[in-house]
């Protein structure tokens, strides 16, 4: 029997809780350098070495650019591997899926074509009210007409200006491209109506109206145009032979808008005695006359395929009219002024904009749960009157031209706005998306 030795076993470890101390709780924040100074020692040495004589050179800043080529590769590429015609793309939010962006037609719902995002803000070095904006067709610039009778151009890629050219003596109130974009027709308050080639080279000049020309519309194969003017009458006119053909006389006051239908020999026509009418341009009888609206009809828009007709008006109403069993469709009520301006999208019919006199932008869709509430509204879109409203042919853009002297770009909102709470000074408080 051996001797036990040293007990084997080890009292039990004390547990010591670990607590943080204040070197590590604390992380060291990186001191905060300011390079505005070395930035501008860097801007007055580049100013003297270029002969500037001391004066700052002006920092050049990198314009946005809203490029729509990628994303129409990638929409081709998805309807080659498509396994389901009722397979649709989803906008998932997130950074990282702004790659995954597709154009506005490849969406059925039209919430995706809704533009809300500010691009760019264009005004002329001699600011004047911009009265009318168009795309051209293949949708590479846009031409606005002043009320200085100019016209100005700017690139719908990078939204700089590129040309800028005296056409008319008045205050310019209609533009329209033929669907060739060959020629464009240009009217002004003065009663004239000029054809410019593409190249803006002047050919034709006719003295349509004795008082200021509101309204300008090509028929469906560009044979024929009619206007609209403030001496109350519309005329047909032939356009290759700039010759009269027809003069319509129906409303009581100043004639403020028309519109050829897309593909019918039908016209429509908004003026100032308060009226909608539908003409027959082959023998200028009234088809059909609209009392809804208390005040101004100042826009009158035929919608993509042609059954619809969206009026404007001073009542701060926007009605719609179903040409199929001629009788009111609808009946949008929430500006808060008079409407100005309206315009439907080029690729989803349900969906409509309008802009109001206080500078309110507000978009519609057809297809919403309750059609008579607008689906985005932004207060501020503009500082005063909004003039005109053009969606770009794709339906990317959205532009507009208002008495502020301003041509604005919006684009569509993208993934990563989705997860923020994002209320600008054009949208403001009262802006919301359902």
């Amino acid at each position: 029997m051996t001797e036990a030795g040293p007990s084997s076993v080890q009292p039990p470890l004390k547990k010591q809780r670990w607590a943080p101390t204040k070197h590590l709780t604390e992380a060291p924040h990186p001191p905060v350098i300011d390079h505005r100074q070395d930035e501008e020692a860097a801007a007055h040495q580049a100013a003297q070495e270029a002969g500037y004589e001391g004066r700052r050179v002006r920092k050049f800043l990198q314009r946005r650019t809203v490029d729509y080529n990628d994303s129409f590769y990638r929409w081709k590429l998805h309807r080659n591997t498509i396994t389901c015609v009722r397979d649709d793309r989803l906008v998932w939010p997130g950074v990282n899926h702004i790659v995954e962006l597709l154009p506005a037609a490849a969406y059925r719902s039209s919430a995706q074509a809704v533009t809300t995002n500010l691009v760019h803000s264009s005004t002329n070095k001699i600011r004047n009210p911009v009265n009318v904006i168009r795309w051209t067709p293949e949708g590479r610039r846009l031409l606005t007409g002043s009320s200085s009778g100019e016209f100005t151009l700017w690139n719908s890629l990078t939204f700089n200006f590129e040309t800028i050219l005296q056409a008319h003596d008045h205050a310019i109130r209609a533009i329209e491209y033929t669907k060739s974009g060959a020629w464009i027709l240009s009217a002004d308050q003065g009663g004239q109506v000029k054809y410019f080639q593409s190249n803006m080279n002047n050919l034709q000049v006719i003295n349509a109206h004795r008082e200021g020309v509101r309204g300008l519309s090509f028929s469906p194969d560009d044979s024929r145009f009619v206007t609209g003017s403030d001496d109350s009458t519309m005329k047909i006119w032939a356009f290759e032979e700039a010759r009269e053909e027809s003069t319509i006389k129906g409303h009581g006051w100043d004639v403020k808008a028309v519109d050829w239908h897309p593909y019918k020999g039908l016209i429509v026509s908004g003026s100032k005695d308060n009226l909608v009418k539908f003409w027959d341009p082959r023998s200028g009888s009234t088809l059909a006359t609209y009392h809804g609206h208390k005040g101004t009809v100042q826009a009158v828009k035929w919608s993509l395929d042609g059954n619809l007709v969206a009026t404007a008006s001073r009542d701060q109403i926007i009605k719609l009219y179903d040409i199929r069993s001629m009788a009111e469709l609808h009946s949008l009520k929430g500006h808060p002024s008079d409407v100005c301006s309206v315009d439907w999208h080029p690729e989803h019919r349900d969906l409509l904009v309008s802009g109001g006199s206080d500078g309110s932008m507000l978009f519609w869709s057809l297809n919403a749960s309750d059609p008579n509430l607008p689906v985005h509204s932004m207060p501020t879109a503009h500082e005063s009157n909004i003039w005109s409203l053009k969606w770009h042919p794709l339906g990317h853009i959205l532009a507009s031209g208002s008495n502020d002297h301003s041509t604005r770009f919006w684009e569509r909102a993208r993934p990563e706005d989705v997860l923020k709470d994002k209320r600008d000074s054009f949208h403001g408080p009262k802006g919301s998306a359902n």
